[in-house]
């Protein structure tokens, strides 16, 4: 029996992981010691699903198309790095990414849209996410303490990388059913399915 690791996630622009890559080799210089990731990798995941067998697969698959089907597509862009965990021992560095309403939706369509998928997929007995959801980039993950050095530096560039004023909108025209391969070099991903929201 095949299983697939599978999530869902919004497309990435060619334009966006080349801002997420200039931004993440600026903060590299900062922090080199730090594992940052491939910005060719950086998705926006809405629900990670786990080893999945055909049948689940397919039922994700449909949950996906369901989803889209009567979302409208929508625009966001990149606004600030933040982190999880605590200033001196954070976890993840990340970037923040704000959407912008749409004509037909009120309020956030990220949010909106993930609600909208979780609910297709409780409709096909997956587990979701109860958390709630805060849409964001992760662009390093830190497995040890920051010794004082590292961690001003890390306080300089959250303090001096806004990307809001300089980020241009994206659109999001699809919505992606992902699989992910672990090996040694790291996870590869490819798009098993894109399903359209509706323009």
């Amino acid at each position: 029996m095949t299983l697939t690791r599978t999530f869902i996630a919004l497309e990435m622009h060619a334009s966006m992981q080349r801002a997420l890559a200039r931004i993440i080799d600026r903060a590299a210089q900062e922090l080199p010691a730090l594992h940052w990731v491939d910005p060719a990798g950086i998705h926006l995941t809405l629900a990670f699903l786990g080893e999945l067998d055909d049948d689940q697969l397919a039922l994700a698959k449909e949950a996906t198309r369901a989803a889209a089907q009567d979302f409208p597509s929508f625009e966001y862009h990149l606004t600030s790095l933040g982190i999880f965990g605590s200033p001196i021992q954070p976890r993840v560095i990340w970037m923040g990414i704000e959407d912008q309403p749409s004509g037909q939706l009120h309020g956030s369509p990220l949010q909106q849209l993930r609600r909208t998928l979780n609910r297709e997929l409780e409709r096909r007995n997956f587990e979701v996410e109860k958390r709630p959801f805060s849409p964001h980039l992760t662009l390093a993950r830190i497995k040890q303490s920051l010794s004082p050095i590292e961690q001003q530096a890390l306080q300089r560039l959250l303090h001096t990388n806004q990307a809001a004023a300089a980020s241009p909108l994206y659109r999001v025209n699809h919505l992606n059913v992902m699989r992910s391969e672990l090996s040694r070099s790291g996870a590869k991903y490819s798009v098993l399915q894109a399903y359209d929201l509706y323009k």
